[in-house]
């Protein structure tokens, strides 16, 4: 296959998977890994991939993949993170779901749940939830981030601060190895914050990729959380730092 048709499809399934493998794609391809790790290394230099040991992932740092991009990335494993995360929220109970696809994800979940009180920051969420009659949804207010519906600023951090939510279910942009939860804009990161204070018990639905990127903003520790749902095995140093922390890490 040529390399103006290879790039693309290696592009597609890093958007799909979060990463690609140097020997998988030889042997999808029936090429030979010095070939496949000279498409990596043009589409490193293009700014389209991240060259990672043994492979490659989505380019990420000081901003964020496209949200329409995130919510095709690793689909599978955020439905199957939402349904473990869901099957541990009670009904009868006040919730938070923050801004992200994986939050999205837990909302289709929550469909046939009853009795819930829902405050989320995100549009998408509560367009989802309006779904479900026994839930009642309050949108908190701010500033509305047209690239992926999420409300943010001072508005939204206020409204929040007028609950104690006896859950929040949030969602991250990459987890680095100290355990830190990570995101791109400073003002999604302060609602964040102050979502973790205003809520007895907290859950994290990250998928696997959040373990290969990196981002600017510090949310907080993973310490600080009840529950951490994820579709693989953190790293063995992030994973040390859980079983130290008493976390709970959820996976298939």
């Amino acid at each position: 296959m040529a390399q103006t048709f290879r790039q693309p499809e290696i592009l597609e399934i890093a958007r799909k998977e979060g990463k690609v493998i140097v020997e998988d794609l030889a042997v999808r391809f029936n090429v030979t890994v010095q070939t496949i790790r000279r498409d990596l290394a043009e589409l490193a230099e293009t700014g389209q991939l991240e060259r990672v040991h043994g492979g490659a992932i989505l380019s990420s740092g000081v901003a964020n993949i496209g949200y329409e991009e995130r919510r095709g990335l690793n689909a599978e494993a955020k439905a199957d993170i939402a349904r473990r995360c869901a099957r541990d929220i009670p009904e009868n109970t006040s919730l938070f779901l923050n801004i992200g696809t994986s939050t999205e994800a837990v909302a289709r979940e929550l469909l046939h749940h009853r009795n819930m009180l829902v405050v989320t920051n995100n549009m998408n969420v509560a367009n989802i939830l309006v779904a479900n009659p026994d839930c009642e949804i309050l949108v908190a207010g701010g500033t509305l981030r047209r690239a992926d519906g999420g409300l943010v600023g001072n508005l939204t951090a206020e409204t929040i601060r007028q609950f104690k939510f006896d859950l929040a279910v949030i969602g991250c942009s990459a987890i680095d190895e100290d355990g830190d939860m990570l995101d791109f804009d400073i003002q999604e990161v302060n609602v964040s914050r102050t979502i973790l204070r205003q809520s007895r018990r907290a859950f994290l639905v990250a998928d696997s990729s959040k373990f290969q990127r990196t981002a600017p903003a510090r949310i907080g520790a993973l310490s600080e959380l009840d529950g951490f749902y994820t579709d693989r095995p953190p790293p063995a140093t992030v994973a040390r730092r859980c079983a130290d922390w008493g976390l709970h890490v959820a996976t298939p």
